[in-house]
């Protein structure tokens, strides 16, 4: 009754203010703790999250039911840029090595759950645009500072902002047509799968992830110069409205999100869980 009277306590003051969600719970996942816990995606039916490390070490299938935890890989690499094929049946990741040259090379797999067969897709990789599962036809990823969309064999660069600037972040939004990404000098914007109709967004959504093709989530985070200091996890809709998820009780980070759920982690490893609507 105290923890349901906490989440209330908690929602009641963002449903005050929703403009871009409505916040219907907020729940601790009771995930291992490990201050160096970060998420590196959900299923799109939100089933179940993909965790790693904040130096994307090591990756972990944990269903959200259940509560049940599946260790994939211990490598390093191993949570970034995670893949999930559309019906959440099976992932494509990475394992990073350093060859005698003392340059990173990068194994990808692919894992069905169903089987729990692993497959290599590629060995020793430096051009990380290879990052497909069987059916994910469009994929994104950063390549020389600039973004790399893929689809099928094919890969074009995008600099909707200027070949100058540095690109980070990027997400393709669920309908296939928009992408959303940072620029290191620059901040959030949002522009139609081909680079055109650029649209700013914010300075303070970093790592943003799209919630439905209207709607991209990210966090607001704010540092000493040092280190973290605080953090938001915001919601900004394309036609300008923004709404703050989470209070300042809590350092949240790096969300991901499916219509129906944002999940986010905190500064000591906890992992939370938002239904929103």
């Amino acid at each position: 009754m105290k923890k349901l009277f906490f989440a209330l306590m908690v929602a009641a003051p963002m449903l005050a203010v929703a403009q871009v969600l409505e916040v219907q719970s907020l729940q601790k996942i009771n995930t291992p703790a490990n201050s160096e816990t970060k998420i590196a995606g959900i299923s799109p039916a939100g089933d179940y999250i993909l965790l790693t490390t904040v130096s994307n070490e090591g990756l972990t299938r944990y269903d959200l039911a259940s509560g049940k935890a599946i260790v994939l890989s211990k490598a390093q690499g191993a949570g970034y840029n995670v893949k999930i094929s559309h019906d959440g049946k099976e992932i494509a990741y990475r394992e990073t090595t350093i060859d005698s040259h003392r340059l990173r090379r990068n194994n990808i797999l692919r894992q069905n759950f169903a089987s729990g067969k692993r497959q290599l897709i590629a060995k020793g990789q430096r051009d990380l645009t290879k990052m497909d599962t069987k059916d994910a036809e469009l994929t994104v990823t950063i390549l020389d500072r600039h973004i790399a969309l893929t689809r099928g064999t094919k890969t074009t660069m995008l600099a909707p902002c200027g070949e100058d600037k540095s690109y980070i972040w990027p997400s393709i939004s669920p309908d296939g047509q928009k992408l959303c990404f940072y620029v290191t000098t620059g901040g959030c914007y949002v522009c139609n799968i081909d680079g055109s109709n650029l649209q700013f967004i914010a300075n303070a959504c970093r790592a943003a992830k799209w919630y439905n093709n209207n709607v991209i989530v990210g966090m607001a985070d704010e540092d000493d110069g040092e280190r973290l200091i605080a953090s938001s996890i915001v919601a900004y809709s394309l036609d300008g409205q923004k709404q703050v998820l989470t209070d300042k009780s809590m350092v949240a980070v790096y969300p991901y999100a499916v219509e129906g759920a944002v999940v986010f982690t905190t500064e000591q490893g906890e992992t939370y869980l938002l239904k929103v609507k």
